[in-house]
């Protein structure tokens, strides 16, 4: 018989174990138990026992070497975190209905699709700027709200020809409950059922009511259309099943639109917003920015060879993903008993990968608490110690629309504006499924 390891346990409640610091800051919990436990240590929130991996080594043997053991969680009878949200959409869902929607969606982020999209993304860059100097010299606004708005019109402009800029009140608050609703139903199994009308169900319930009806409303909408548009969405509503001829059911492109729409604007709005922040935190690494774009003929949108060119832009954005990196976890289910490093884990386990963790360990990267895109201007081998997109088969489709749109929309914002920091305290991390910056960070607007 193999003699395994065994995993350390994070110390706890003889009733409710972990809970009542998960509860108090996730974020930093995680953060808290790594360091005093190690790179994979066992946690216990009531009733629900977790693994919590930190290391390159570890992620390559759960992620890549076993990814038939750490699956996606999913019951579909009682669907738990994103699944909530999101129904058995691309990032939720798993077995042949994943692997057929993947296929079937795969093209649209090709790169050469995607440079296409540029001049839809630079025109929504456009427009917020043009609003910005409507608001005069000085103005201050909410930097994660302006960026919310931003990422929201880029991806229902560009995947769903359309635009939801007047339905944006409704909209950003009801995702902000979606998302925390989502997180909290993971991570705390005391969470009371949907079904019992509590504030927090019946809150949940009105917001994803309001998004399922702007959701709704552009499938029906495209439905009744009469020229095609050459989209994703079009993709969605053409797709016949390979054996059977169906077509997806409305609540199948739902799922999928609906998981495009959140998971493709949430994130690139906290990168933004991180980088942004961190550049006028940081005026050496901004005018260096300024610099390679002040290379770039006065007042010209950078196109598609311009972004190649840009090489410390991309890697602001690289460290600013190292730093603050936007998809915080990622979790899987251990479907089986199997072995990690010589540590035994059981099945029906919970494990949570944390990226932030991950991407501050001290082993890979030196000062990890500096931000320093220098870092990626040196070409080394990264594979399992950054992964600010997950890895394996299932990384995020979307990764390089991503880049490309924050890219751009960086460039476009650097370019033309000064952000100055309205609040000299460092701003907080909250943990709600992505890494996003607490209390906002209000800013002032000066141009260049």
């Amino acid at each position: 018989m193999p003699h395994y390891k065994t995993v350390p346990q994070v110390k706890g409640d003889f009733l409710l174990g972990n809970l009542s610091q998960m509860m108090a800051n996730p974020f930093q919990a995680l953060c808290d138990w790594q360091r005093d436990y190690g790179d994979l240590v066992s946690f216990r929130l009531a009733t629900r026992e977790f693994y919590l991996f930190s290391h390159p080594k570890l992620f390559e043997q759960a992620l890549i070497k076993q990814s038939d053991i750490f699956v996606k969680i999913h019951n579909a009878g009682k669907p738990t975190g994103l699944a909530l949200v999101l129904g058995q959409g691309l990032v939720t869902s798993q077995g042949d209905l994943w692997q057929r929607q993947r296929r079937l969606m795969q093209p649209v982020f090709q790169r050469s699709n995607i440079t296409t999209l540029l001049p839809q993304i630079a025109m929504a860059g456009g427009n917020m700027l043009d609003r910005w100097r409507q608001l005069g010299e000085g103005a201050e606004v909410d930097l994660p709200r302006e960026m919310i708005q931003l990422t929201l019109e880029v991806i229902t402009q560009t995947m769903f020809s359309t635009s939801v800029l007047d339905k944006i009140e409704h909209i950003a608050p009801s995702l902000d409950t979606l998302l925390k609703y989502a997180a909290k139903s993971l991570l705390n199994p005391l969470t009371l059922p949907l079904y019992i009308p509590t504030p927090a169900n019946q809150e949940f319930k009105r917001a994803l009511g309001i998004i399922d009806e702007v959701i709704y409303g552009i499938i029906d909408q495209r439905r009744t259309a009469s020229s095609a548009h050459n989209d994703l969405l079009d993709m969605l509503l053409k797709a016949c099943d390979d054996s059977s001829g169906e077509k997806m059911t409305d609540r199948q492109v739902r799922d999928e639109v609906i998981t495009i729409f959140s998971a493709g604007h949430e994130t690139t709005a906290n990168l933004l917003s991180w980088t942004l922040y961190l550049l006028a935190r940081h005026s050496d690494v901004l005018a260096k920015l300024q610099r390679e774009l002040d290379g770039l003929p006065q007042g010209k949108i950078p196109n598609a060879e311009d972004l190649q060119q840009l090489v410390y832009t991309r890697a602001v954005l690289n460290e600013s993903m190292r730093f603050r990196p936007p998809a915080g976890i990622l979790v899987r289910k251990v479907s089986r008993d199997t072995e990690v490093d010589g540590y035994s884990l059981k099945s029906g386990r919970l494990s949570i990968f944390s990226i932030f963790n991950l991407h501050h360990h001290s082993d890979f990267w030196p000062q990890p608490e500096q931000f320093d895109p220098d870092r990626f201007l040196m070409p080394e081998n990264r594979r399992f110690s950054f992964m600010p997109f997950g890895t394996g088969e299932r990384i995020c489709i979307a990764n390089h629309f991503a880049l490309l749109e924050s890219q751009l929309l960086l460039s476009m914002i650097v370019q033309h504006c000064d952000l100055q920091l309205l609040r000299t305290d460092e701003v907080e991390i909250e943990l709600a499924v992505t890494l996003r910056p607490k209390g906002g960070i209000p800013v002032r607007i000066k141009w260049r």
